[in-house]
């Protein structure tokens, strides 16, 4: 049986999504078939289609979704081998690359691939900038909690693995604007995670961002929690996360692990005998419910704050189901205008460094790859 139709959106209420198809290691009929489950969901999209023609179009029309999307013919690709610094030299004729331009150059309000993590943070400091003030950008997370929204914010996942005071004290600004505008908290809690939760814990950078973050947590309007550790991350005791790139990514990555593993281990349990198999039967509600909350593409979008400009990434094994999470993130920022507020709310705390504007995408593609 065919497909309904996705409805065409008006011109005055629609958004567009600019999406790389072929970043995706389950390649672009995926992509396609993801953009195909938001469409469906909001009749408001609109999307800006990036790959080879001869590829895309077969895959677009076959989803009828001719309407809805218009296919920009590009040749190359960025592999997930291929080093950032190649990329920003060697990439102008690529999706992830066009994709990218087209938030730049104002046809669509924010940009989603599946790409090389490196690439697309490189690619996108050197076309759409930082914001002014910014340091370091940031790759930030969804991860399910205990909180009644049932997600915590975190931040830095792995843009970049450095971080000083300053820049972790730029995250916690960020992160809180995220959370008010991605989760709706008026006055978000924040935590640094550390190795302990005692003062005198951590390296000496963390320690002096703790000083920094709980000094201006009342005028910028969220409240500093001080040091939490990784069994915090999940828990409804902070609503976000803040930590270095390294640290933050290594944690996603286990978190991420961990839910797949005890999902395995729940399934092979239910099916070891016949008794199993009928409990197994008599649990599905609860099962389902539990798969639920510890689906990873429930909540796949890492979003890349700092820039002038709208750009989520989604996990490069993402399915349909994964890609379409990661557009509709995109289309909530989108819609709330967070980019803007958050360059308003950097600039009203901007802590100063002599050494963070004058630091080059170049530079930071090198430190990627």
């Amino acid at each position: 049986m065919s497909e309904p139709t996705a409805p065409l959106p008006s011109v005055e209420t629609r958004v567009t999504i600019s999406v790389d198809a072929m970043g995706g290691d389950l390649g672009p009929a995926t992509v396609v078939a993801g953009i195909a489950k938001s469409a469906q969901k909001n009749p408001n999209l609109h999307f800006l289609v990036f790959g080879p023609a001869s590829e895309l179009k077969p895959l677009i029309t076959k989803r009828k979704l001719t309407a809805r999307c218009d296919i920009r013919d590009v040749r190359d690709v960025v592999r997930m081998e291929d080093k950032p610094s190649h990329v920003m030299r060697h990439g102008k004729g690529t999706s992830m690359w066009a994709a990218i331009e087209a938030v730049r150059d104002g046809e669509a309000q924010a940009v989603v691939s599946c790409g090389n993590t490196g690439a697309l943070m490189a690619v996108s400091m050197i076309r759409l900038r930082k914001l002014p003030g910014i340091f370091r950008p940031a790759i930030a997370c969804l991860w399910p909690s205990r909180n009644p929204g049932g997600f915590n914010v975190m931040l830095d996942v792995g843009a970049d693995i450095r971080a000083d005071a300053k820049d972790l004290l730029q995250y916690a600004i960020m992160g809180a604007s995220y959370a008010r505008n991605g989760l709706g908290l008026s006055r978000p809690r924040i935590g640094l995670l550390n190795v302990g939760t005692e003062e005198t814990k951590g390296r000496t950078e963390i320690r002096e961002a703790h000083d920094l973050i709980e000094d201006i947590s009342h005028d910028a309007n969220f409240e500093f929690i001080g040091f939490v550790e990784g069994g915090d991350i999940p828990s409804n005791r902070v609503d976000v996360i803040v930590t270095d790139g390294f640290t933050g990514n290594i944690a996603l990555k286990t978190g991420e692990g961990t839910a797949t593993l005890i999902r395995e281990f729940l399934h092979e349990g239910f099916r070891a005998t016949p008794l199993s198999r009928i409990a197994a039967l008599l649990a599905m509600t609860s099962l389902r419910r539990l798969s639920k909350r510890t689906d990873p593409r429930r909540v796949n979008g890492g979003v890349f704050l700092g820039l002038n400009g709208t750009v989520v990434k989604s996990h490069g094994s993402a399915d349909a189901t994964g890609v379409s999470s990661a557009i509709k993130l995109a289309v909530r920022l989108a819609e709330s205008s967070f980019n803007e507020q958050l360059a308003a709310r950097v600039a009203s705390f901007n802590p100063g460094r002599q050494d963070g504007p004058n630091k080059t995408a170049e530079a930071a593609g090198k430190e990627q790859a």
